[in-house]
């Protein structure tokens, strides 16, 4: 890491091991973090006798983070919640990574479903397989208080600015961004984490925004670097994250469902968190491709390749041809590799008919959107 007096990325980045300490510190101390732990933690005391929660979250937060003295012992003591979260998921399940030199550093692109379980599953799988763990991208519009950018930073999250509207200072945190990523690549320190889109495929139609590519490669010496010697160098993988079901479906089904009038709530995305690492999500699958390379990439050649290599390695499970079905008022099944999920027909059946009528279609849609992708690619355009 450069350093601190001339750290060119010291308000995004993660903390580094020397700054552990000064923020274990913050954390012990932080009102509002034990007011937090005390109302998800100690729901009954904290409702009865506030006080005396906070007081036994403090003591525990202090005996938590006694040993954490870097980043790494920060990682290991938070990753048996992941792995209790991975042992209660039907299947977890990956290929591709053999491709892929744990001695290098990659910049993984992926759809992006949920927010905090997509780069969480990645971070799992790529750590089991002997690499080091991720340098992870996060939008800093989810992070309303100093004591959770704080505890992102030290999981080895890195922040993307997006709540600027000056173009000047937006271009500029776009290129201290872009060449932070770049950095982390080119001087081999660790892979990096990115999705193709800024926020959720809501719809389930994933797509690479071009602005994301395009920013990549706002790092580069115009004078003396072509875009597609940038793009080469950052060794892009693509990621296709497929589940069988989405926890949030419903909380994205109603935002679709009101199209423009949708306003994010000021908790929306603390609930889609917790839902998107509690809830049901059956069987789950990462497909990792080949680095992206050649001498003639731009922003348009990578950002199709990307898509194609989600299309293709999405997981499509039997719901994806249910939901299909049940939109196109049809009992045909498209010559399309289904797999066997972990809940029947009348199951699913019964989930979309218990959100609102209005809601159901946007959440069968959200199902059925990737098997549309993959027949649109045969040639076979369907209405609904």
């Amino acid at each position: 890491m450069p350093s601190l007096d001339a750290d060119p990325f010291a308000d995004i980045r993660p903390y580094s091991d020397d700054e552990v300490p000064a923020v274990v510190a913050r954390l012990r101390n932080d009102p509002e973090l034990a007011d937090a732990l005390a109302r998800l933690k100690l729901k009954g005391l904290n409702r009865w006798l506030p006080g005396l929660a906070r007081f036994a979250v403090r003591r525990w937060l202090y005996w938590a983070l006694s040993g954490v003295r870097t980043v790494d012992d920060f990682q290991i003591l938070v990753k048996p919640q992941l792995e209790r979260v991975i042992a209660s998921t039907a299947s977890f399940t990956f290929d591709g990574l053999e491709r892929l030199s744990a001695d290098e550093s990659w910049l993984f692109i992926s759809n992006h479903r949920d927010i905090s379980m997509d780069p969480a599953l990645t971070n799992l799988v790529i750590h089991a397989s002997g690499h080091r763990t991720l340098a992870i991208a996060i939008g800093d519009n989810l992070i309303k208080r100093a004591w959770v950018a704080d505890l992102m930073r030290l999981n080895k999250c890195f922040l993307v600015r997006r709540n600027i509207t000056a173009p000047r200072e937006l271009m500029a945190a776009s290129k201290q961004l872009a060449s932070f990523m770049r950095w982390m690549i080119s001087e081999n320190r660790g892979p990096v984490w990115i999705a193709q889109r800024e926020g959720r495929a809501k719809d389930g139609i994933d797509a690479t925004e071009p602005a994301v590519i395009k920013m990549l490669t706002l790092s580069r010496d115009r004078g003396a670097e072509s875009v597609a010697e940038v793009l080469s160098s950052l060794k892009i993988v693509p990621l296709a994250i497929s589940y069988e079901l989405d926890p949030c479906d419903g909380l994205k089904a109603a935002a679709l469902a009101l199209g423009d009038a949708y306003t994010k709530g000021d908790d929306e995305d603390v609930l889609s968190i917790g839902l998107g690492i509690s809830g049901q999500k059956g069987r789950v699958h990462l497909s990792f491709g080949p680095p992206i390379s050649g001498d003639d990439l731009d922003v348009e050649s990578v950002a199709a390749v990307i898509d194609l290599h989600i299309r293709n390695r999405y997981r499509l499970y039997e719901n994806a041809l249910w939901a299909w079905q049940m939109l196109e008022g049809t009992t045909d099944v498209p010559p399309v590799e289904f797999y066997q999920g972990t809940i029947t027909r009348s199951e699913f059946e019964g989930r979309i008919r218990a959100l609102p009528e209005e809601h159901r279609p946007y959440a069968l849609a959200m199902y059925a959107n990737p098997l549309r992708a993959v027949l649109a690619d045969q040639g076979i355009h369907l209405a609904g």
